[in-house]
């Protein structure tokens, strides 16, 4: 198997460019038009009412789209795809928040959506969404823009004026950049709100200079009841407000006409993963699954079904959910050309030494089972936590932890860690490794920095006869305090006890990743940006790294 990388210099990048006006440039960037279709990178000219936001997911025959309004509506409203009526669900209990759910699509089709009242009066303007190949097709390619960390409310700062996260028009900025290259699909993985309620103040390592920002925001937005449920209380409107902020205000409607898989993470469920004398975070406790639950079923969609993935999954089939519809296990079928596997590392976990798991054990063995298919040409795991890499958190693979030399260690160990976390996690990647037919391939989110290398060993496991490539895609909501160099006092490390190679030393920077498949490869494309570097260079931001995984020679379509 061939793998070529390389960090793109300016020079390189527009010669490249120019010569690629009918090729596949360094994976296809300069080949595609650097406008999303419709007009979607820019909303300025489609009228969207008093629609607040709107977040798409879809797959080869259906369609979840979850929306949300300025105010609540006295009526029920409906969603017009070409000549279907769809009447909307809603999912709180003011009138707010609306679901639409489509069935019966054609496969790799594109549909006119339109909302509507009752009577039929046109809410917004109509817009384009395309449903996925059929999983038997063949499509010949398909763009993925990737990227993690997105949430945080923009005003969170010390008194100096240091922000905790970039500010709504920097996201926003790195959205359109995204878009520009007219992507398929979108996925954002984890950490979609940054709102610890306890760890945020209970952590000992937290001076009071930390913590002030937090009260002050808290003060201004409100503190949720624990005892009490989310939706139907005063908690209803706290959590609003807080989402509000970090979802529908930086989301809006951009993505109307794109795909969006949005995997959730720790910080998801209101909450760092922590583990101290006082408080232990997972598993997550009832309120803490409450408004994780209530904020996906109010904000964007639940993973679709799929004939792959078990119903029975933990999260799946919840009956408060639509049918068949899974919150933490998701399946990205793109005909017979990619497969993505979505999960989360952090709902489930169990912390009983040996024997404790990030994933329930079916959703183990589901990942096994889709490593030794042979109906996809590529497939990729897609964990909320990183594999390849550490920050010294608790709540990761890794027993490694800062060590007084300053660098990550298990000399000191990590609090409250268990084994069995490190335990699943070889077990996953010797199920990855097994792969011989296409390339094994992670793309993780979380870890507040770029990165790219080759796992060749794990503890005793030896995969360098099959190097798993392994990356993190890119964060677009940190700022300077989120950066583990900042806020751990270390930078992203490989864990003590993996030899990986690192393409690049990881970049802590803002970004995203453009992730180009075809029957012969899959080409990433990392785009970074961070201050002081202007935010009007982000408009023509260019990849600062390249890097193709070719299938193993003679599996690749002709």
């Amino acid at each position: 198997m061939k793998n070529s990388y390389h960090l793109l210099s300016r020079r390189r990048f527009l010669q490249l460019a120019a010569a690629s006006s009918t090729s596949l440039a360094f994976g296809g960037v300069g080949a595609y038009p650097l406008a999303a279709p419709n007009g979607v990178a820019t909303n300025k000219d489609w009228h969207q009412g008093e629609l607040k936001h709107l977040i798409p997911l879809v797959n080869h025959h259906q369609m979840l789209i979850k929306t949300s309004f300025e105010k609540p509506l006295d009526f029920t409203p409906m969603l017009r795809v070409d000549d279907k009526m769809i009447m909307g669900k809603r999912t709180d209990t003011l009138g707010r928040f609306w679901q639409f759910f489509v069935t019966d699509l054609q496969a790799d089709q594109q549909y006119e959506l339109q909302l509507t009242n009752t009577s039929k009066e046109t809410i917004t303007d109509s817009w384009p969404l395309k449903t996925f190949p059929a999983p038997d097709a063949e499509p010949e390619s398909l763009r993925i823009f990737a990227f993690t960390c997105a949430g945080g409310n923009e005003d969170v700062a010390f008194p100096d004026g240091t922000h905790f996260f970039q500010s709504l028009a920097v996201r926003q900025a790195l959205f359109k950049r995204g878009l520009s290259f007219n992507p398929d699909v979108v996925i954002s993985n984890g950490d979609h709100i940054y709102w610890d309620q306890r760890s945020a103040f209970m952590r000992p390592d937290h001076k009071p200079e930390f913590r002030e920002p937090w009260l002050k925001a808290f003060e201004e937005y409100g503190y949720m009841d624990r005892d009490k449920p989310v939706l139907g209380t005063e908690n209803e409107s706290i959590l609003t407000g807080i989402v509000d902020a970090q979802i529908a205000d930086l989301y809006g409607v951009t993505f109307r006409s794109v795909p969006v898989f949005m995997l959730t993470d720790d910080h998801d469920m209101f909450e760092n993963d922590d583990a101290t004398e006082d408080l232990i975070t997972l598993p997550p406790d009832p309120h803490m699954l409450d408004s994780a639950r209530t904020t996906q079923s109010l904000y964007y969609p639940e993973f679709l079904p799929d004939d792959t993935r078990p119903v029975k999954l933990s999260g799946s089939n919840n009956a408060d959910r639509l049918s068949g519809l899974s919150e933490n296990f998701g399946t990205l079928r793109y005909g017979s050309l990619f497969e993505g596997l979505l999960y989360d590392t952090k709902r489930f976990s169990t912390i009983d030494g040996a024997n404790a798991q990030v994933i329930p054990l079916e959703a183990e063995h589901w990942l096994a089972q889709r490593n030794a298919s042979d109906d996809v040409q590529h497939l990729a795991h897609i964990p909320s936590t990183p594999i390849g890499w550490s920050a010294g958190k608790w709540g990761e693979w890794y027993p490694d932890v800062l060590q007084a030399n300053g660098k990550l260690g298990k000399q000191t160990p990590k609090p409250y860690w268990p084994e069995g976390w490190w335990l699943q996690h070889q077990r996953i990647l010797t199920s990855i490794h097994k792969q011989t037919d296409r390339a094994p391939v992670i793309m993780s989110g979380d870890l507040h920095a770029f990165s790219c290398g080759k796992i060749r060993t794990s503890g005793e496991l030896d995969f360098s006869d099959n190097p798993i490539n392994t990356m993190c895609v890119g964060t677009v909501g940190s700022s300077d305090p989120v950066f583990a160099s900042w806020y751990r006092k270390v930078g992203p490390q490989i864990p003590t006890d993996m030899e990986l190679e690192n393409l690049f030393p990881p970049l802590e920077k803002n970004g995203f990743s453009i992730i180009d498949v075809t029957p012969e490869k899959i080409t990433v494309n990392m785009f970074a940006w961070r201050q002081p570097e202007s935010v009007d260079a982000i408009e023509t931001m260019e990849p600062f790294f390249s890097y193709d995984i070719a299938r193993p020679k003679g599996n690749a379509k002709a």
